[in-house]
Parts: structure tokens; sequence; C-alpha cells
């Protein structure tokens, strides 16, 4: 099938439009956090059975994505913004970024937040199946997921969430 010119550009615009809709998460019924440990990178382990009580914003990224590593300012800037209040952030290294890159990029960046390295892949399983990079979940003080951005998300869209997940009790 042969499409004309004048077709063309209105397909694929309909065509990208359509895969960027597939690819948000719309918010939806909040899920509970998942039981999982893990280890940082400074050696301590962690849970999330910490988090209740807290805001948690979990960043699933690896070094060689190009978005993953454009955000990162970014979810320093928001975590820096909301930690005095009760929030806190962690970066997943996914399975196949290599530690040593991950502990380079953290060391040289100075992440002012918590890094665990999913060398089996079991953290992203445990929430979700999470395959592709940047994917950034949102915990509320309860202990559960209230919000799910594949790709960069909009950061003020983030930010007032967060504020209205720190004001509630």
């Amino acid at each position: 099938m042969k499409v004309s010119r004048h077709l063309a550009l209105p397909l694929l615009a309909v065509a990208i439009g359509l895969g960027v809709y597939l690819s948000l998460d719309l918010p939806g019924a909040p899920q509970p956090v998942p039981q999982v440990s893990y280890t940082l990178l400074d050696g301590n382990s962690a849970s999330t059975a910490q988090w209740p009580g807290k805001v948690v914003l979990v960043n699933f990224w690896a070094t060689s994505c190009a978005v993953c590593v454009h955000e990162m300012p970014a979810i320093v800037a928001t975590h820096e913004r909301f930690k005095a209040r009760g929030f806190d952030t962690l970066a997943v290294a996914m399975q196949y970024d290599a530690p040593a890159s991950v502990a380079d990029y953290a060391q040289t960046r100075r992440l002012p937040f918590g890094v665990a390295i999913d060398n089996t892949g079991a953290i992203a399983e445990r929430f979700g199946g999470i395959r592709g990079t940047p994917t950034t979940l949102l915990v509320d003080k309860r202990g559960r997921v209230v919000r799910r951005f594949v790709g960069q998300p909009d950061f003020a869209e983030l930010h007032g969430l967060i504020e209205k997940l720190l004001a509630e009790s």
C-alpha cells in the first residue's frame, strides 16, 4: 500500500500521539508498594517497609539513558526542595547498567539521595515489571503508589502532587 505524501505526515502525527498516550500511566487507584529490600551504594540496607509516613519518589533509571541523565538534575532539585518535609528519593539503577558507571555517576554528581543497583532485576519486577527508563513512581505516606510517570515527568505537575501528598495526614 502506497501512502501519499499528504497523508503520511498526519498519519505519523497520529501514530506518535497514540504512542505518547499509551506510554502515559494515567492516575488510577493507588497500588500498595511491594515489600522490597535493597542495598544502597553506601552499603546500607533499606526496605520499602521503612517508607510509611513519608512521600517517596522512586526513579528507575540508567546511566546509558539520555533522558534519565537529562532529568536527573530536576530529580535532585525536587529532592532538595521537599526533603525537609518528609520526602525522600530512591534512584534504582536498572539491571543492565554497569555498577561502576552507576557508582561513578552518583559520586561525581553528588546525588543527595539513596541509589540502589538492581543487579538481578528483582526490584523492577516487584514494582510491576519496569522495563523502560526513566520510569518514576510516587508513593504516598500510606505506602501506596499513587502515580507512575513513564518518560520524563512534567515537574510542575509532579511538584503539585508532592505538595498535595505532603499535606495529607
